[in-house]
């Protein structure tokens, strides 16, 4: 559920005066904040002036501040905490919009504090001036330019309090340098926002509840589609009642990953453009479709006319907005999805759904995930290198991935049991993301294992954090599975564009030749590909190349062992694509399941 944080929320001394970037410390204080990431700037140097004085949270200063972001952006998913992030005008704010945008699109609380350039030079096109508001409008929850130092304080609490409630998102709150230095007698944070015009629906209407049970009791084959709003709400614990309860079958979306055990008989695993065959024809069979904190995004519909054909469907959600967005639903259950499962729970009897599930077991049996297996030692398939992970890994650990294949094999072939245990870029696909992400949760939990599965094209995009992670001692671990390709772009070449590889080949060939005759399938004829595990000699950390099936365990454990940041450089088969899929703008009931 959305809670203001339980400690550190009393007002400050009445009668005392504060500078506006006393004021921002002062508030991070109150909000209960851990951790603050970012990059000085002239701007904003006030409020760092004041930053390492506190002794509250700690500051890790990222080498770019989309990597702050990123960083705050993963912090959050994994503690379910509000990130933070500062950093100056100009090119310091406009290079937090990709993150901002990623963590709007995936609704995870972030607050961004930018510096802006004196108020009484905005507007003349001062040095590293940028109109932030303006700019981040688009991709924020709502966003805030400070015009005086009276109304900081309830602005910074306002900004908090919409970035952890209802639907979650980021907030940008852009303060000019002069207000940063000018003081407020008689301060006090307020203990609550002033928001008159913003209201969260927590609990449901009970009316409604008791439509979608008895829907669900009548129906004969019933399936719930389980998002993120159900980790977002720390529901997991009530989904988990309410299936087993009623012998429902739970597929979950890609942001839902870990809501619901993957290992329990009534998983479906996930589904969608990349989801299990089982998982699609059960949407395509169900007579009724529980969705819980789900968006109906293209990426699990498919043809969106020919979606689910045969159900109602129930939809139950924070934000009414969602409601009947993209596909039109019978019953609507507005509120916490915590809220609304708990009200649910107390009328749940079993259903009756034993030939249900009988069905969807053989579909399981009949169509499993499955890839080619190279008998040839020289050959990695990369969903062995994820299988060995899952087997390899913590119970605990954290799985974090970039964009593209590398990412949907670890979503297909990882084992997910818990929540806040996956964190990678859903709605937006941010190449980049994920390395900085699993410095964020492996700052949010020091003790635990953090493994970034990452491509040779995403992992390129935000490597700088190395230099952050060796600094602060935040030792997650690399595996890269490295094809030579931009590798989704590829495949869709491979499959939709006969075969035009343009743009994407990360390798070099050795000749003009060899470029001619050059084909995805081996590493043959290739002169250059960066060797990522040579970072290991100027960055300080670990690094290991592994080229053969053979030899992947030992490196593996190694990897995981490690103490420090540990990168591991795995050479897989350069052609292999990832299945199955549904082709866009086709059916679920249309997946390519895989080639021989």
């Amino acid at each position: 559920m959305n809670n203001e944080p339980a400690a550190g929320n009393s007002p400050s001394e009445p009668g005392i005066q504060k500078s506006g970037a006393e004021i921002v410390i002062d508030a991070l204080e109150k909000e209960g904040v851990e951790v603050v990431f970012g990059f000085p700037g002239g701007a904003i140097i006030d409020v760092f002036d004041r930053l390492n004085q506190s002794d509250r949270f700690e500051f890790i200063l990222t080498r770019h501040e989309q990597g702050a972001t990123h960083m705050a952006d993963g912090y959050a998913r994994a503690t379910g905490k509000v990130g933070v992030v500062i950093v100056t005008s100009g090119p310091g704010a406009t290079n937090t919009i990709t993150g901002l945008a990623n963590a709007m699109m995936d609704s995870i609380p972030i607050v961004v504090i930018s510096g802006q350039v004196p108020t009484s030079m905005i507007g003349n096109d001062a040095f590293q001036e940028a109109d932030v508001v303006g700019i981040s409008r688009p991709v924020s929850k709502h966003n805030y330019l400070v015009q005086t130092v009276e109304e900081l304080p309830v602005l910074l609490k306002n900004s908090f309090h919409i970035a952890r409630t209802g639907r979650p998102g980021p907030v940008v709150i852009d303060i000019p340098k002069d207000i940063q230095k000018a003081v407020l007698k008689n301060y006090s944070y307020p203990e609550k926002p002033d928001l008159p015009g913003y209201h969260v629906q927590m609990e449901p209407r009970i009316e409604n509840v008791k439509t979608a049970w008895e829907l669900i009791r009548a129906a004969e084959r019933p399936l719930i589609y389980a998002g993120g709003g159900v980790i977002n709400s720390n529901a997991a614990e009530e989904l988990l009642r309410f299936a087993t309860e009623t012998n429902i079958p739970v597929t979950t979306t890609f942001m839902g990953l870990g809501a619901f055990p993957e290992n329990h008989p009534l998983s479906l695993l996930m589904l969608g453009m990349h989801g299990t065959v089982y998982a699609n024809r059960a949407i395509q069979s169900c007579d009724l479709l529980i969705a819980i904190g789900a968006r109906f995004d293209d990426r699990v519909t498919g043809k969106i006319d020919e979606f689910a054909p045969h159900a109602k469907i129930i939809h139950m959600d924070i934000d009414p907005s969602s409601i009947s967005k993209n596909v039109p639903v019978d019953v609507d259950i507005v509120g916490d999805i915590q809220c609304i499962l708990r009200n649910l729970n107390k009328m749940i009897v079993p259903c009756n759904t034993k030939e249900w599930v009988k069905q969807i077991t053989e579909w399981k049996r009949q169509f499993p995930l499955w890839y080619n297996h190279h008998e040839d030692d020289e050959i990695i398939m990369p969903q062995h290198v994820i299988q060995m992970i899952d087997q390899l890994a913590d119970d605990d650990a954290i799985i974090c991935s970039e964009v593209g294949q590398n990412q949907m094999w670890a979503a297909q072939y990882y084992t997910f049991t818990k929540p806040r245990t996956w964190i990678s870029s859903g709605g937006l696909g941010t190449m980049g993301f994920g390395f900085p992400a699993a410095l964020g949760a492996q700052r949010g939990f020091p003790g635990r294992m953090v493994i970034d599965v990452a491509g040779d094209g995403s992992i390129q995009m935000n490597i700088q954090e190395l230099a952050t992670a060796i600094y602060y001692n935040l030792p997650v671990k690399i595996i890269i599975l490295n094809n030579g390709w931009l590798g989704m772009v590829r495949q869709w070449q491979d499959l939709f564009y006969a075969k035009n590889y343009s743009g994407t080949n990360l390798t070099r060939p050795c000749s003009k030749t060899d470029a001619a005759q050059s084909s995805p399938t081996d590493w043959t004829n290739i002169d250059y590909v960066p060797d990522f595990s040579k970072l290991s000699e100027p960055y300080g950390c670990w690094g290991r190349k592994v080229t053969k099936r053979g030899e992947l365990e030992e490196a593996m454990r190694e990897c995981l062992a490690c103490d420090r940041v540990a990168i591991l450089d795995v050479r897989i088969s350069r052609e292999e694509n990832v299945y199955p899929m549904v082709p866009a703008n086709a059916s679920l009931n249309q997946m390519i399941q895989g080639m021989a």
